[in-house]
């Protein structure tokens, strides 16, 4: 037979999705794969209505419908610090999946090196392979998952020509400091390179944390490629609708990239859900009142049946310390991914393998989500309160 890519055969597919299938083989409760399981807006499905009618039906402009990236522009704009021209500094994407896709084969070339922070959302370490690039991980340290500025200084003078920074991030709920950011855009601006952003968490930061732009902090727009979605801000994951925003040269570039990867993003939906790219910031306070109150009360569960782990500080994610159950004689040997499998046949409650996310040899995590409706979240803490019976 033909051999295929040698680039396929380094990494596997997305261990996330593989869980939500096996969770449908059972009838689980699905606190694998994040998404929320509330409806979008109102204003957002009403206007969908209308524009299956009406349309648009036919190709947008490939690098975003005018009116939506007129209203991402006015979105981002006081976020970033800095006027974003819907000309020539946006390009409207496929999700953030694909703005990061795109950010990664503008910038690199086959070969160079690019840092990633480990844990990692698991699609970089693929999108580093399928642009050829090398990635470089530098761990994040639990159970705060701060890390050592100088492994950063080490990744950049091995030649790292970008950082992928995930804030808050995917799957550790870590929100990086103003003091963090500031010692990572020194480093970016010393070796001039740049940092590619994913900020699809940006609204969903618990207090006292704060969620600060790397493109804001200064000399650091000229460095910056920013990525974001629709996807959890507006409950629309099926959507895939996200942007790509940056200085004019490298948009131009991630044009072309975006043009050959999907031509544009679904004209109807750019239609429909940039009604919600102008929504006033109360909509944001209730979406973080919300989730606090999810976060609050999913943490209480797990306390209360005696399961250890962290505490987010963004996101939606939690990290469960399994080493206790794994240390029982009935689960010697087994790795997270099995316990995982075990946890969806005998508790019912469908989790992500930690050793997805992580370039260590992590095998006692996993990631759980609490972006569901509060009767399904009572259901989960109940189940997974079977666990103290270990």
């Amino acid at each position: 037979m033909p051999q295929l890519s040698e680039r396929v055969q380094t990494f596997t597919d997305s261990v996330i999705r593989r869980m939500t299938r096996i969770c449908n083989q059972y009838d689980a409760i699905n606190l694998s794969q994040g998404f929320p399981d509330c409806p979008p807006p109102k204003a957002l499905t009403d206007r969908l209505a209308e524009v299956a009618q009406d349309g648009p039906h036919q190709y947008a402009i490939t690098f975003g419908a005018k009116n939506f990236r007129d209203a991402a522009a006015r979105k981002n704009t006081p976020r970033l610090g800095h006027p974003v021209d819907p000309e020539r500094e946006i390009l409207i994407t496929c999700g953030s999946t694909e703005a990061m896709m795109s950010a990664m084969m503008t910038v690199c070339n086959p070969g160079d090196k690019v840092a990633v922070f480990s844990p990692f959302y698991e699609n970089y370490g693929a999108d580093a392979i399928l642009s050829g690039a090398q990635p470089v991980f530098i761990p994040l340290v639990p159970p705060d998952y701060h890390f050592d500025i100088q492994k950063v200084e080490e990744a950049f003078e091995q030649g790292a020509k970008a950082l992928i920074l995930c804030n808050p991030s995917n799957p550790c709920g870590k929100v990086f400091t103003q003091e963090e950011l500031t010692a990572l855009a020194d480093v970016v601006k010393r070796y001039d390179a740049f940092v590619i952003t994913d900020e699809v968490y940006e609204h969903m930061v618990y207090p006292p944390q704060e969620h600060i732009c790397m493109a804001s902090l200064p000399g650091m727009w000229e460095h910056t490629i920013t990525c974001n979605s629709l996807s959890k801000t507006y409950s629309i994951t099926g959507w895939r609708l996200g942007w790509l925003i940056a200085p004019e040269h490298v948009v131009e570039c991630a044009k072309k990239v975006h043009d050959f990867l999907t031509v544009g993003a679904p004209a109807p939906l750019q239609e429909a859900a940039a009604v919600g790219l102008d929504f006033p910031e109360s909509y944001y306070d209730e979406l973080l009142r919300d989730y606090t109150a999810k976060r609050d009360f999913f943490c209480t569960g797990l306390d209360r049946a005696g399961i250890r782990h962290n505490v987010p500080q963004g996101t939606y994610f939690v990290m469960v310390d399994i080493q206790p159950y794994l240390d029982k004689p009935q689960f010697a040997g087994w790795t997270d991914m099995q316990f995982c499998e075990w946890m969806i046949r005998e508790i019912g409650v469908a989790a992500v393998p930690g050793s997805s996310f992580f370039r260590e040899p992590v095998n006692h995590l996993i990631r759980l989500h609490f972006a569901r409706e509060q009767a399904v979240l009572e259901e989960a803490v109940r189940r997974l309160s079977r666990l103290s019976e270990l």
